[in-house]
């Protein structure tokens, strides 16, 4: 006999001294019972079959359960969710291209959550296990410990729901994210209105722009592109196809020409020409900072001396895949230059959307629009209360 069988046997025996005797018989005669009455119906059934002339199938007069069996490994198949997640195209609309972009994240928070809490009180260990799953999912430590505590402070030692715990982290998201969900606005409009873009070279900035102008452009705006990234000459081509559909001014240089050079003969244009909104795109290659920085503060410098308040913004793109990576990118460009914004790429694959939260929480920089596809109005202003219902994978 195992070890595992005769601690089986002890906490039986110890059940049933506690157990009155004739409880007990009684319980054994109903099992006696039940298992007479199941074996005389399967008798039955056996009988019907054996006489049956053919081989079709007998309706049998007691419901009998057919089940596949599940081999051992087949315990541990990883699901297959690609299959249960509506194609975003096919449902429509903006949110659910949201929702199904932040994917990765939400599952795994939702999955996290269900776990957790299962029929349990809220106490120090679901916590732990709570702040653990949000730091995991990209949230960052700083985030994670505010919402648990602000969990703790209003639910401890109560029971609580899954469906409870993501609305409430969906209210408490959305809170922290209201006051960075600020659309891109043009205030005191001065022609040229300079918007210089900066970010790592990966992370959209030409795209951006390029869905940026059209937009603007549609909205009656005069626009000029400068392409002052100047040593990549594909980046160059695709920010001339944006100008093109755009309708929009666009200068360019020789390759590897002086950057803050172009910077300036576009400024000088865009006055003369009364244009509305001026677009620079810039280098982001991080890995030669040095020169990276000093590219940049002369770009600024020389455009100053035109216009003393340019830029009017600084945009920053990030990519939403990048995770905890996007803090690094923040605090490199903002020695490099006054970022003013934010612009979230990429929402539409592998996001670890979460980041989104530790921004707020460590620059509290504006965030002005998000992306979740290659299409122009796939890039739309940031709405708080969106993003934080669909982290949480609910419903709009």
């Amino acid at each position: 006999m195992g070890w595992l069988t005769r601690i089986k046997d002890s906490l039986l025996n110890k059940i049933k001294k506690k157990i009155p005797k004739k409880d007990i018989e009684s319980v054994e005669k109903k099992r006696k019972e039940d298992y007479l009455k199941k074996k005389e119906i399967l008798k039955k059934e056996t009988i019907k079959i054996e006489k049956s002339p053919s081989k079709k199938i007998i309706k049998s007069d007691a419901p009998i359960e057919i089940k596949k069996k599940k081999s051992f490994f087949s315990l541990f198949k990883k699901k297959d969710v690609s299959k249960e997640v509506e194609d975003p195209e096919k449902k429509g609309g903006w949110f659910q291209k949201l929702k199904s972009g932040l994917f990765k994240s939400s599952e795994k928070i939702t999955q996290g959550v269900k776990k957790i809490f299962v029929n349990k009180k809220l106490d120090i260990e679901t916590l732990n296990s709570l702040e653990e799953l949000l730091i995991m999912s990209d949230l960052g430590p700083i985030a994670a410990e505010k919402l648990t505590a602000e969990l703790a402070n209003e639910k401890f030692d109560k029971n609580v729901e899954e469906e409870e715990v993501r609305n409430f982290l969906a209210k408490k998201i959305e809170d922290t994210l209201i006051d960075i969900a600020k659309p891109l606005t043009f205030e005191n409009l001065k022609k040229p209105y300079i918007i210089l873009v900066v970010g790592v070279n990966g992370t959209g900035k030409t795209t951006t722009i390029g869905k940026l102008a059209n937009q603007y452009s549609k909205e009656g705006k005069k626009i000029m592109i400068a392409a002052c990234d100047t040593f990549r000459a594909a980046a160059v081509e695709q920010l001339n196809i944006w100008a093109e559909r755009s309708n929009a001014e666009f200068i360019k240089g020789k390759e590897g020409c002086d950057a803050a050079g172009l910077a300036y003969e576009a400024v000088e244009k865009a006055k003369s020409k009364k244009i509305d909104i001026l677009f620079i795109d810039t280098a982001g290659r991080v890995q030669n900072k040095i020169e990276l920085m000093e590219e940049l503060a002369k770009i600024i410098r020389v455009m100053k001396k035109l216009e003393p308040e340019a830029p009017h913004h600084c945009l920053l793109t990030l990519d939403a895949t990048t995770g905890q990576n996007a803090i690094n990118q923040v605090e490199i460009f903002k020695e490099m230059a006054e970022v003013t914004g934010l612009i979230i790429t990429k929402l539409d694959g592998s996001a670890k959307g979460g980041i989104l939260l530790s921004l707020a929480e460590k620059f509290g920089l504006p965030v002005h629009a998000i992306g979740v596809g290659e299409k122009i109005e796939d890039l739309q202003s940031f709405e708080a209360q969106e993003f934080a219902k669909g982290l949480m994978g609910l419903e709009n």
